[in-house]
């Protein structure tokens, strides 16, 4: 697997992942129906939050980004995108391991959601998260903390 580090991000990194959003969910939107150019990218702007966002880099490129939420209930993942180009590499996984691990000290569960029909929905369920409600749209998911981290070679998207 590649070297990859996590770094704050800052607001100057707004437009990269908007940008990076709209490539990576442009498949799964236009096949829901759902695909707007602006509007997937406005949609990030509007609840970036620098302060829980990370900026996933390799060789140290650009390669994608996540956000780790302080919720009510733990944690809420969100803006778990990696660039197609590394997809299938382990880096999903390996962020994944990190983050969870965290959680999983902490006792915390963590919740997030997946477009119908995303190929990362597999990579959650072997991570442990488990589906409690969808929509035409979404699927919502959670795991509880556990402190079995699954090990994966596959990314989210």
């Amino acid at each position: 697997m590649i070297q990859i580090s996590l770094r704050e991000s800052k607001h100057s990194d707004t437009e990269n992942i908007a940008n990076l959003r709209a490539m990576v969910l442009r498949e799964d939107l236009t096949r829901l129906g759902r695909y707007d150019e602006e509007k997937v990218r406005q949609r990030f702007r509007d609840s970036f939050d620098p302060d829980h966002t990370w900026i996933i880099e390799a060789e140290p490129a650009f390669v994608g980004c996540v956000a780790f939420k302080p919720a009510t209930e733990g944690y809420l993942l969100e803006h778990f995108y990696i660039h197609p180009h590394y997809q299938g590499q382990g880096i999903g996984g390996h962020v994944l391991n990190t983050l969870l691990g965290q959680a999983d000290l902490q006792g915390s569960k963590v919740r997030l959601n997946v477009l119908q029909g995303s190929s990362a929905r597999r990579l959650y369920e072997r991570f442990g998260f488990e589906v409690d409600s969808e929509d035409s749209v979404d699927i919502f998911m959670s795991r509880k903390a556990n402190g079995t981290i699954a090990h994966d070679d596959n990314n989210a998207r």
